[in-house]
């Protein structure tokens, strides 16, 4: 593949094209196949039914603000080598964008009505977090991960055991985020101030609140 410099009209189109993709259309993913795949459906009552649907529909706007956060800080790392990570961090979370809305489609449910501004918050923060130096935008990528890492355990615990296609996407995305924390601790990820820790889980509430039924 060829490199080149992009000009900041082209990093403006080039997030832009990324926004419309990951709200309303089919964002790029990997190689790698929806785990769910190997399983069957199962019949759900229609209270579990509902209740699995506003969980991933969380789940899929928690994906939409992945998608906000990574291209944000992507667009603001000064290092090369951190933007590469940050970029093939959220291509990965496409894979779980896109089967977090298949789960959706097979339960008969809707994404979530408030993911643009879910997106552009998200993108804002990424972008400050890049902005603020590349060990600061790892952190912040090191404790999204590890509170998405503990929301997904408490999804799983919601889940009933015979839903094995929602079990297997929510345990590939849990792996996942466990993968990215890792890489961006090891690329040298500072530890965050305990005040933003709790702004960022206080943000999270409001959002899980709102997506589950909107």
């Amino acid at each position: 593949m060829i490199n080149r410099d992009y000009t900041p009209i082209d990093n403006a189109l080039i997030n832009l094209d990324q926004a419309v993709r990951t709200i309303f259309g089919r964002p790029k993913v990997t190689e790698r196949p929806n785990p769910a795949e190997p399983f069957t459906d199962v019949d759900l009552g229609e209270d579990e039914r509902r209740h699995i649907s506003g969980l991933m529909r969380v789940n899929h706007t928690g994906e939409v603000c992945a998608q906000g956060l990574y291209q944000g800080q992507a667009l603001t790392a000064r290092l090369p080598d951190v933007r590469a990570s940050m970029e093939r961090s959220a291509q990965e979370e496409n894979d779980h964008l896109a089967w977090c809305e298949q789960r959706l489609h097979e339960l008969g449910a809707h994404k979530s009505l408030l993911n643009p501004l879910w997106y552009a918050g998200s993108f804002a923060m990424g972008a400050a977090a890049g902005l603020a130096g590349d060990k600061w935008s790892l952190g912040f990528v090191v404790e999204t991960e590890r509170q998405v890492e503990d929301h997904l355990d408490d999804h799983l615990a919601q889940v009933p055991g015979d839903d094995q296609r929602t079990r297997a996407i929510l345990e590939q995305m849990k792996a996942d985020e466990i993968h990215h924390a890792d890489v961006a601790h090891a690329a040298g990820g500072a530890e965050l101030p305990a005040p933003v820790k709790l702004a960022m889980k206080a943000v999270s509430k409001v959002m899980t609140r709102g997506a589950y039924w909107v």
